[in-house]
């Protein structure tokens, strides 16, 4: 995958040094624990992954301390094998594209939709999709996200729903509710939850949006999206919409 620009010989001892800082950070026991988390054993959605055990503050940490070394090292940084590494690169691109030039936020954009194949596990996704994919497209064509969600690939698919918490957030539901749809039939545990959290946050912006949702599809919604969706819905309304989802 390209990088946004070459990388100079000074931000490549810098990215070395970002590098030594995360490898100092290392902890064997949480990154054992963040393994089992995120699912990497054989056969499971993170298959393969390499954790060192760094949690996102620190990762966050790391990001904000190296950020003027630019999108270029991010973009070097994203390729990396190693879990948070990609966090902190991912972390950076999303605060360089918030400070950035329209021209630059379109380079981001372009990059980051390139480069899926390195964004691929939902914390990945969460901390970065609404950041950049949302908001790029908060004033354009929605098309790219009606392309990810027909993906064979489960990440650009949650990549689609989480985006739209940008929208959400706006109160604009038009789209989401369109992309919701057509995971109804989803067949991925994560992508039920992701679909569930956002007609929740639609819900706690606009509770008529989430009656309508259910009132429409709640008998074929995947159990757990319907759960998460309803959950901040008073206990005798959860009741009564789970029960008549089952009739």
């Amino acid at each position: 995958m390209p990088m946004l620009r070459k990388i100079n010989d000074v931000s490549a001892l810098s990215l070395r040094a970002l590098r030594a800082e995360a490898a100092a950070l290392a902890s064997p026991s949480k990154a054992m624990i963040l393994s089992g988390f995120f699912k990497t054993g054989p056969g499971q959605y993170g298959e393969g992954d390499v954790f060192i055990g760094l949690v996102v503050p620190q990762c966050r940490q790391l990001a904000k301390k190296y950020l003027s070394l630019g999108p270029a090292a991010a973009s070097e940084l994203l390729e990396s094998p190693v879990h948070e590494e990609r966090l902190t690169a991912l972390l950076m691109l999303c605060e360089l594209y918030r400070k950035g030039s329209p021209e630059e936020k379109k380079a981001i954009y372009d990059f980051y939709m390139a480069g899926v194949r390195w964004i691929n596990n939902w914390d990945l996704v969460d901390l970065s999709a609404p950041k950049i994919v949302g908001p790029h497209l908060e004033k354009a064509s929605r098309e790219p996200l009606f392309r990810l969600v027909h993906s064979a690939n489960l990440w650009e698919r949650r990549m689609a729903v989480v985006a739209c918490f940008h929208f959400i957030r706006k109160s604009d539901f038009a789209d989401f509710l369109k992309i919701a749809e057509v995971l109804l039939h989803d067949k991925h545990d994560l992508i039920h939850k992701a679909a569930g959290w956002m007609l929740r946050e639609a819900g706690k912006r606009d509770k008529t949006v989430l009656e309508g949702f259910l009132s429409e599809h709640a008998s074929v919604m995947p159990r757990t999206m319907l759960r998460y969706a309803i959950e901040k819905l008073p206990p005798k309304q959860r009741k009564a919409v789970l029960e008549s989802s089952r009739k």
